[in-house]
């Protein structure tokens, strides 16, 4: 099963007792929040469950996968996802 925004909404309005369009609100915001930051080029850190980052990627050769013809693909960003050493524990336990 996915996890979806509705679905943190959901069981956030289950535990909390805060009505669903405040929880929607909430999570909106906090996804709103990571994203300005990694748009700022910014680090964000959730303590116990992970960390995302900003990473440069250089140009590099690519290929055509319909015509095998070689091009210069760009450089561009990417952002990775790194795990906390918590949650890979609680994972493979």
């Amino acid at each position: 099963m996915t996890l979806t925004k509705a679905e943190i909404v959901k069981n956030l309005h289950a535990h909390t007792g805060f009505s669903k369009e405040r929880c929607t609100e909430l999570v909106e915001s906090v996804f709103e929040l990571i994203k300005k930051e990694l748009e700022n080029g910014n680090d964000t850190l959730i303590s116990g469950f992970g960390k995302w980052s900003v990473k440069e990627k250089n140009p590099r050769k690519g290929r055509n996968p319909q015509t095998g013809k070689e091009l210069m693909l760009e450089s561009r960003k990417v952002v990775t996802f790194k795990c906390s050493r918590k949650l890979k524990e609680s994972v493979n336990s």
